[in-house]
């Protein structure tokens, strides 16, 4: 888990550092035991060596309850020797750090996690009155307790008695040290003698990370209080700079969510933008995180990887599998999205038990093959995402080349950790801040997939346009073939209002007197659905009303000629009315789903009916009446009756009955439907008789 962060501490100043270690009797006394010699002015020094170590944990003094193995005089001469003196030269080879130190897994303990003791004994030659600090070892697998002259003095991590310690991300950590006990040898200005224990534990999962895990991969350094308080702020910032390229990226992710989501402002039909928004909040997220848990410790080394390595991946991967697919408008398979859910599943369970993250659930030798199987799954998360972009490159050409270049980046994010066993470089250092492979991979990707979704809205954009224009000119033809507002001819007048609830509307009339007897044809109707669609499906009804009024007039005949046009056609139904009115005033009216006019205020009262296109030789129920002299018949379509408020109240037949008894005209009717809340197109007809007698026409 110290891979997050590695450094090495330089000295401000090293006066001088002998290396002797010899064993001794347990409990001999301390002049008679071997230690470094540290000379100390106002500086500090790295404690290389001579170091004992031995895995396994302490037992604990009964009657002081402290570790046996923290006690100065307890004799470690059996205990393995360890120099923490890096060699020349030495990197870390996945973060790049120098002065390296392997750690114990390759030092005798291949696959241990657990508990591990770390002791050294020093004369710390200071100054009279001088306080003394130790820096903790930057780079640490995975968390700590220190002991001088078996005091403890602080920790890093989170110890409790019987239960394994809670671990965080490395981070320096500096400790005031007590005045050594060897008192009167410092008083007389000789040096003075410390013990100086770690007891360190490493997690589980850390021997997943690399081949040379365990313990310390550098040195602590003990010195003048100040000098180290120096250090251990300048190790702050490093840590800090360390991490500034993740947290850019959450700020680089976090824009992108932002800008994802506003897409869906400009269409929001496309699917795409809510996709890659919730994809780039993950992404988000996930940094956030990593970043959080590198710089605090408020999130364990357990809490971070299960949201950053078994939570979030697996959605991030899926995320980008199904992304793709609706990119290219669901093509097939349309089976994609499951694999995608399955695989996701599959890999979050071969994370959990591959990376150990509840210590002991699982064998490590158990463990080793489940974090096999995440490379495979990462590979067929790739592949899936690879056959997508190449059904979108053939069907697509150009679309699905520019979305290749994401999907090559994407794998080289996520395998850049396996291009160590290939001996490349996968970190860099620049101006003082640390940049990775799978960064710079994810900051291209960040920038393609930019590029990607403004030149996606731009097109859709452009579409938009067009589509305005055409809905504009819907608009305008429909507005032509509309009769006017009020027409008049003998003996009777027509007045009409037509509020559609979109540019283009779905209902539809036409008022055509006959050139010769003096009859009126009135043809009042509503189509399937709303927009340009049903604006396209009126011009073609209109047109067909026109043909057929100019053979015959009788309304049963118009209402299967327009049954004929729709019958067979796909989304192509329409409730209608057709109404024949005789100079006489005679009235024949013939119904196809239609509302029912209201005359004087009550509606007639006629047969049901299927409406037009459901299916070919329909009847319709036809009724015959007659209008008297000051009639009034009104003609009016759902949207009037279906106008609902805010509550969410229906305007209602009643409200109706009650408006037409009180209102004569057409206009008066629509205000008040409108007002009350429109939510289908309104239109109404009324229909007044006059006391002049209709005249035929002279030929």
């Amino acid at each position: 888990m110290s891979r997050s962060f590695r450094s090495t501490l330089v000295p401000l100043t090293i006066v001088s550092l002998a290396l002797l270690a010899s064993a001794q009797p347990q409990h001999a006394p301390a002049a008679a035991q071997k230690a470094a010699q540290v000379d100390l002015g106002q500086s500090s020094v790295p404690l290389y060596g001579p170091w004992k170590f031995t895995i396994g944990d302490s037992p604990v003094d009964a009657k002081t309850g402290q570790p046996l193995w923290a006690e100065p005089g307890f004799d470690d001469s059996a205990w393995e020797n360890v120099d923490l003196t890096p060699a020349a030269g030495s990197v870390d080879p996945l973060t790049g750090s120098t002065g390296f130190v392997p750690g114990w897994t390759v030092k005798g303990h291949k696959g241990y996690w657990g508990y591990a003791w770390y002791r050294i004994r020093v004369h710390v030659e200071a100054l009279p009155g001088q306080e003394l600090a130790l820096a903790g070892p930057a780079d640490i697998d995975d968390v700590y307790q220190v002991f001088a002259d078996g005091e403890l003095v602080g920790h890093f991590g989170d110890f409790e008695q019987g239960k394994i310690p809670t671990a965080y991300y490395t981070q320096p950590m500096m400790f005031p040290l007590p005045a050594p006990k060897d008192h009167g040898a410092q008083s007389n200005g000789g040096p003075a003698t410390q013990v100086l224990a770690f007891r360190v534990f490493m997690l589980p999962s850390t021997l997943n990370e690399a081949a040379d895990v365990g313990g310390f991969h550098n040195a602590p350094v003990l010195g003048h209080a100040g000098t180290v308080a120096s250090q251990h702020q300048m190790s702050w910032i490093e840590l800090i700079r360390s991490y500034a390229s993740t947290a850019a990226l959450a700020v680089l992710f976090s824009a992108m969510t932002l800008l994802a989501f506003t897409m869906i402002l400009f269409d929001r039909s496309d699917r795409v933008y809510v996709w890659m928004g919730v994809l780039f909040l993950l992404e988000t997220v996930s940094y956030a995180f990593s970043v959080f848990g590198s710089w605090s410790q408020d999130i364990s080394i357990l809490t971070t990887q299960v949201i950053t390595e078994a939570v979030l991946p697996p959605l991030i991967f899926v995320g980008w599998s199904i992304v793709w697919w609706v990119w290219f408008g669901r093509q097939r398979p349309a089976w994609t999205p499951y694999a995608a859910a399955i695989l996701g599943v599959l890999y979050a369970i071969a994370i959990f038990f591959g990376q150990e993250m509840v210590a002991g659930l699982v064998p490590h030798r158990v463990a080793t093959p489940f974090l096999t199987a995440t490379i495979v799954f990462r590979l067929l998360f790739l592949a899936l995402q690879l056959w997508t972009v190449l059904q979108g490159i053939r069907r697509h050409g150009l679309e699905g080349w520019l979305v290749l270049p994401a999907v090559l980046l994407w794998g080289v994010a996520n395998f850049s950790l396996e291009f160590v066993l290939l001996h490349l470089t996968i970190r860099w250092e620049i101006f003082g801040f640390s940049i990775r492979l799978n960064q710079i991979a994810n900051l291209l990707l960040a920038v393609v997939v930019v590029v990607l979704l403004v030149r996606r809205l731009l097109k859709s954009i452009r579409s938009q346009r067009q589509m305005a224009l055409d809905v504009k000119q819907a608009q305008e033809v429909q507005q032509m073939i509309l009769p006017e507002a009020r027409t008049t001819i003998p003996g009777l007048i027509i007045e009409s209002e037509y509020r559609p609830a979109r540019e283009v509307g779905g209902d539809f009339f036409q008022v055509i007197p006959h050139p010769t007897d003096g009859s009126l044809l009135i043809v009042a109707g509503d189509v399937t659905g709303k927009g340009l669609q049903a604006g396209m499906l009126v011009a073609l009804l209109v047109g067909a009303i026109r043909t057929a009024a100019g053979f015959n007039t009788d309304p049963r005949f118009v209402l299967g000629q327009l049954n004929d046009r729709l019958v067979g056609r796909s989304n192509a139904q329409a409730t209608c009315l057709a109404l024949r009115i005789g100079a006489d005033g005679a009235a024949t009216l013939a119904n196809a789903g239609h509302m029912p006019p209201y005359l004087n205020g009550e509606s007639l009262p006629m047969d049901g009916a299927l409406p037009l296109g459901m299916m070919a030789q329909t009847e319709f129920s036809v009724m015959r009446f007659k209008l008297r002299d000051r009639d009034k018949l009104v003609l009016l379509s759902d949207g009037v009756v279906e106008a609902m408020d805010e509550s969410g109240q229906l305007f209602g037949f009643e409200r109706v009955h009650e408006l037409l008894h009180s209102t004569l005209s057409a206009t008066a009717v629509a205000d008040a439907a409108q007002e009350f809340g429109q939510e289908d197109d309104i239109s109404v007809i009324s229909v007044t008789r006059t006391a002049a007698v209709m005249e035929p026409a002279l030929a």
